[in-house]
């Protein structure tokens, strides 16, 4: 817990943000729960440790940062607002029946998504980044990519 305390503190600082326990409680509950929690959710998880926090604070410190590209936001069909602390490029498989987000890894759905922008330009556009929802219900064989929690 240490290490990812430190790693949580040293992203901040990376970033120019204060390091302030609030700050580090939200980021170390996002990759704690790992499961693209919502507000209500990492709120429920750091009042065990600071029993006192105000879910406005809560609001204030994702807003920040996501501002400073430590987390992203993803918006469920329900318009519920998840939380994910994974910047590297992937997709997302969202179950709305159980509001259940994995995340899915594909380089074959990455390329074939690139080359056709490529080929498809949209006039007055510029693509800085490309992220699939994938919304459907959770199966017990999974086939065709990788996902994770």
């Amino acid at each position: 817990m240490a290490a990812t305390i430190n790693k949580i503190k040293d992203r901040l600082m990376e970033k120019g943000l204060k390091v302030t326990p609030q700050r580090i409680a939200i980021l170390e509950a996002i990759y704690s729960l790992n499961n693209h929690p919502s507000a209500e959710m990492i709120m429920e998880y750091i009042r065990e440790t600071y029993p006192g926090i105000a879910s406005g604070t809560v609001y204030k410190v994702l807003d920040v940062l996501i501002e400073h590209q430590l987390i992203d936001r993803v918006k469920t069909d329900k318009d519920i607002m998840r939380y994910d602390g994974i910047l590297e490029d992937h997709h997302h498989l969202y179950a709305s029946e159980s509001a259940e987000i994995k995340d899915y890894l594909n380089e074959e759905l990455d390329e074939i998504l690139k080359n056709y922008f490529q080929q498809n330009a949209i006039e007055d556009f510029e693509i800085q980044r490309i992220r699939l929802q994938i919304n459907g219900r959770f199966l017990n064989n999974r086939k065709n990519g990788k996902s994770r929690s």
